[in-house]
């Protein structure tokens, strides 16, 4: 198990260290989850590779290890363009509380990216490539030269655990000669989960992100970002079973040809589970996909 988190992890670390190449700022991300609409300028490029633990459930062990390997071209000053691969792997032992998957028992071996075929009494651990995403982002007003800059995203994905569409709605506005970025995002997607029995479960998600980040040295940039989350046991957001709260510090360092950004979300107390989905909640927290604690890491260099 350990080997493979390795593998992961140097993966993304060699993938990166490869493509250091050159000279910019244009397109870094002082937060972790949060789009911004700092893109890149036309016919710039810049590759970006992103590493996530979800980590802790209701019980037992859960790791979510995702990576990310991306590649931004600006297409226009205001339209990037972009491509992920996506892999990830997967530990998790007796983490679910699920009395419809655990039955009798207080807890068993379940939940998001574990294939409902897998025998719940024992311990689950996979790795591989999970899939690919094209991304698009188009800006409206830039918030360097307006009061609040508007954006538009999209963002279709094809993955072994579900095929996703996600749109977002991205507003900021910067301060105090650029300093301090206040930024939010209006998040929805459709969903189809692949890892169930009888696949192509459908499902929907709504996201409220806001977050502020300020340069408090030339180089370095910290901040807070929240996830107000919402999911959905059917398309285009009907019947929701979901509600919970998320919230964590982020900081940033850019240089002359690269910048990095890690980032903590901790899932508050208060979330609950309605409509069906009560099994998902317990401790006053959300589970299923979801995890106590969400950590990120971003480095990104501009190629040109």
């Amino acid at each position: 198990m350990k080997s493979n988190i390795k593998r992961l992890i140097a993966f993304s670390l060699v993938i990166a260290a490869a493509l250091h190449f050159s000279l910019a700022h244009a397109g870094e991300g002082v937060f972790g989850w949060i789009y911004t609409l700092d893109l890149q300028p036309k016919e710039k490029w810049e590759f970006e590779q992103r590493l996530q633990l979800n980590q802790q459930q209701a019980a037992g062990t859960f790791e979510q290890w995702t990576a990310r390997t991306e590649l931004e071209y600006g297409l226009t000053n205001d339209l990037q363009i972009a491509g992920y691969i996506n892999s990830g792997y997967t530990n998790a032992n007796q983490n679910y509380t699920n009395p419809e998957a655990c039955g009798e028992s207080p807890t068993c071996t379940g939940g998001y990216g574990v294939p409902s075929s897998h025998n719940p009494e024992s311990a689950y651990a996979k790795g591989g490539v999970e899939g690919a995403s094209l991304e698009a982002i188009y800006r409206i007003t830039n918030p360097v030269t307006s009061p609040v800059g508007v954006g538009l995203y999209l963002e279709p994905t094809w993955g072994r655990n579900k095929d996703e569409i996600e749109a977002r709605l991205l507003l900021q506005s910067n301060f105090i000669d650029d300093r301090l970025i206040l930024a939010g995002n209006v998040v929805a997607a459709n969903e189809r989960l692949k890892f169930i029995e009888n696949g192509n479960v459908p499902e929907s998600m709504l996201d409220f992100l806001v977050g502020a980040s300020y340069r408090f040295a030339p180089k370095w940039s910290a901040g807070i970002e929240a996830r107000f989350h919402n999911d959905y046991s059917e398309l285009n957001l009907r019947n929701q079973v979901q509600r919970a709260t998320f919230l964590g510090p982020n900081i940033h360092y850019a240089a002359k040809d690269w910048w990095i950004t890690g980032a903590w979300r901790y899932q508050l107390k208060g979330g609950n589970c309605m409509n069906g989905g009560e099994a998902e909640c317990s401790n006053a927290r959300v589970w299923d996909s979801h995890t106590v604690n969400e950590y990120i890491v971003k480095v990104g260099f501009p190629l040109n």
